[in-house]
């Protein structure tokens, strides 16, 4: 995602759009981009900085770790912000902080029900079956003997 600088006005520009995905290089890890980058961004060139922020959205493919399946999660950046210094060049590449804000993001042990519209296998079979194993709490009140 690159910009020029000559093209933001005094007053700032703003940005919407979709870009390719910016970690393309993750899929050996079992993280694929299932769909493009969307950005919705205001940018500004302040006392010799460019300044960012706004939104970002990329939905990636992960595998769930307690049923080893694959589910889609849209990433969410609702609060991205970027200060950099300008040294010269008319363009600047706000790609590498756009990549660090997603792989911040990334839950580092993703479960596909997380967002609550899906129920694990394992989890909810696991429950069930301790269930199920579970003594009762009045088992030791059913061995009682009293004296009448």
């Amino acid at each position: 995602m690159k910009v020029h600088l000559k093209q933001i006005p005094v007053q700032g520009l703003h940005l919407e759009g979709e870009e390719d995905c910016p970690i393309q290089e993750l899929e050996s890890e079992g993280i694929r981009c299932v769909g493009r980058l969307r950005y919705d961004l205001d940018l500004g060139v302040a006392a010799g900085a460019l300044w960012a922020n706004g939104s970002l959205s990329q939905p990636v493919e992960l595998r769930c770790v307690s049923c080893l399946e694959k589910f889609v999660l849209e990433l969410r950046v609702p609060a991205f912000a970027v200060h950099m210094d300008l040294h010269g060049p008319e363009t600047v590449d706000l790609t590498p902080s756009v990549r660090e804000e997603i792989l911040l993001n990334l839950p580092a042990h993703p479960h596909c029900d997380r967002d609550g519209d899906r129920v694990c296998k394992p989890k909810h079979l696991n429950t069930t079956e301790q269930q199920m194993k579970q003594k009762s709490d009045w088992s030791a009140l059913d061995q009682l003997k009293l004296k009448s």
